[in-house]
């Protein structure tokens, strides 16, 4: 068995370092794109998984039965093992290694169970030949790929909270953020996996063309161009990520707001009044995902997005109800 662990191991982290070959890639905006192989594609994220289960599994069945158990989770350590050495060669960052993890998982594991019912220990020959077909899917899945022009999904996001507080201490709060201290921040698992923490926003002249500069840390920056202005109800702004003043070092290339994958487009205060002495904030926020599997990173962005905006919020809601 960790015969086959180790060889599903290097089979991924070998295709993982052909696709991070700059001699075999050209670049599309922050990101390394490969003809052989692409890290953001189905080919990738799916097959590549499955074929590592399925070879995990595959060399120990030539040998004898494996049970189920082990068809399912032994997959599971080739790929951790994989994951875990492309964290320490700074191969991928920890964003991308949360959010591909459960369905490498999910496929290794699926290629594990295949593996197990189609390798007959009987016919080693044929065990083998099936083994080198498996491992070649990825490659053969990308030229049909490459057909499909992802289509840029536009995702809308709103999170909400009650503030006891009067609407014109609210909109004194959103319109200008003052520097935001680490420990006024809620625990949050956007921030655990990668994302960095929101620090202030500011804006130049009230009313609409106003310019508010979003900034969070590691030196992200969003240039938000206030587009509604109707104070104590809405607050509204366009959003453009500073990508010039993002370092490499800051995000992983594969989620670079305002990169070939992912951004940030529109963000809406939205004030509502509860009762006399209760205002609720709604905060909605617009992003774009483009991606061939939008179905799944869908899923992520938008719990990110989620996540952030209820920070902002929750440090809102304390500033206000503290003030009064």
């Amino acid at each position: 068995m960790w015969a086959g662990i180790g060889a599903g191991a290097v089979y991924g982290l070998s295709i993982r370092a052909l696709s991070a070959n700059p001699h075999l890639s050209h670049r599309l905006g922050d990101a390394w794109i490969s003809p052989l192989l692409w890290v953001m594609s189905v080919a990738f994220i799916i097959v590549l998984p499955f074929s590592m289960g399925y070879i995990t599994i595959g060399i120990r069945a030539r040998k004898s039965h494996v049970g189920i158990l082990a068809r399912i989770f032994g997959p599971w350590v080739a790929v951790l093992l994989a994951l875990a050495i492309c964290a320490m060669a700074i191969w991928e960052g920890a964003i991308c290694i949360v959010m591909l993890a459960p369905i490498a998982l999910l496929c290794a594991s699926l290629g594990g169970l295949v593996a197990g019912t189609a390798v007959n220990p009987k016919h080693p020959k044929s065990a083998l030949l099936s083994i080198v077909l498996v491992g070649a899917l990825p490659f053969a899945s990308t030229p049909l790929e490459r057909r499909l022009s992802p289509k840029p999904d536009i995702r809308s996001v709103e999170s909400s909270i009650e503030i006891h507080s009067d609407a014109a201490t609210i909109w004194k709060n959103i319109e200008r953020v003052p520097a935001i201290s680490t420990e006024e921040l809620p625990a949050a698992w956007n921030r655990a996996i990668g994302f960095p923490r929101p620090i202030e926003a500011t804006l130049d002249h009230e009313g609409t063309g106003g310019v508010r500069h979003a900034t969070f840390a590691g030196g992200v920056l969003f240039i938000e161009t206030v587009d509604v202005w109707e104070p104590l109800r809405r607050l509204g702004f366009s959003i453009r990520a500073d990508t010039n003043s993002i370092p490499p070092t800051t995000l992983d290339e594969h989620v670079t707001v305002g990169g070939p994958y992912f951004d940030v487009l529109h963000g809406e205060y939205i004030l509502e009044s509860v009762s006399p002495d209760v205002v609720r904030l709604r905060l909605v926020s617009r992003h774009r995902v483009s991606t061939d599997f939008n179905w799944y990173a869908r899923l992520w962005t938008d719990a990110v997005m989620r996540d952030v905006q209820q920070s902002i919020l929750y440090v809102i809601k304390n500033r206000c109800e503290s003030s009064g």
